[in-house]
């Protein structure tokens, strides 16, 4: 049976102090769910955000990685620095990422297969714009961008790793797919991984769904049957709205 996984990008939100009053209010509050729970802060609270959360059983991630492993790339953060900052997880390929700098299904794929090389798990985002869903082109662009990311990633290392789905017009709109918009498209990827693979593998793919994951609506998502967790993004920056879709878990 797969796990449900829920994490938390914080985007770019929360210095330090910002960052150790949030994980503390986290590991105060009592959580109810066995999910496994998942927060990915800003590069410059990673280490203080690792020594907080150790011995709590919530991992620690990171936003992005570079494709390169040191030298004069200015701005750009390694695979090796995120491990030693205490990472265990990295999001690759956000559509705030696509949208805002140009990153291709081939990039995403090179970076989660470093992800992978490095011994980190990748949760790997694909979605739809507004645009695409109105078109009516959904399947065609999850299956392109599923192929895409997956592309010359050997099984065993696709069953590790985490697909997130994000509708691109639900993120941040306040606008949320129904539970049967969502399940849909999940059936979908994981219909293309057993296609791409084997129907067990697809089955052992954790699934999750991104896209204005509220506590109102975390429950009726979550009990679908290919959806196996939350990429939450404005409702994780407040305690109790995260432990909310924790506890929906």
């Amino acid at each position: 049976m797969r796990p449900i996984v829920i994490a938390g990008n914080w985007k770019m939100n929360n210095d330090i102090a910002q960052t150790a009053e949030l994980i503390n209010a986290l590991k105060a509050a009592k959580k109810t769910s066995s999910a496994a729970v998942i927060v990915c802060p800003p590069f410059t609270s990673l280490q203080a955000a690792s020594l907080l959360l150790a011995g709590s059983g919530i991992a620690l991630g990171a936003q992005d990685v570079s494709l390169h492993d040191s030298g004069a790339y200015t701005g750009e953060v390694s695979l090796a620095m995120l491990k030693s900052a205490g990472c265990s997880y990295v999001i690759v390929g956000h559509s705030e990422r696509r949208q805002y700098h140009g990153e291709t299904d081939a990039v995403i794929n090179q970076k989660a297969k470093k992800v992978l090389a490095g011994g980190l798990i990748p949760i790997v985002c694909i979605g739809e714009t507004l645009q695409e869903r109105e078109q009516g082109v959904t399947a065609t662009v999850l299956t392109t961008q599923t192929t895409g990311v997956l592309a010359g990633i050997p099984a065993a290392d696709v069953e590790k790793l985490i697909v997130a789905y994000e509708p691109v017009w639900a993120i941040g709109t306040g606008k949320t797919a129904t539970k049967e918009q969502a399940e849909e498209a999940h059936r979908l990827i994981r219909s293309v991984i057993a296609k791409l693979y084997s129907s067990g593998t697809a089955e052992k793919v954790v699934i999750q769904y991104g896209g204005s994951v509220k506590p109102e609506n975390a429950k009726e998502l979550l009990t679908q049957k290919n959806i196996d967790g939350a990429l939450v993004g404005g409702a994780c920056l407040k305690a109790d709205s995260f432990l909310g879709i924790i506890n929906a878990a």
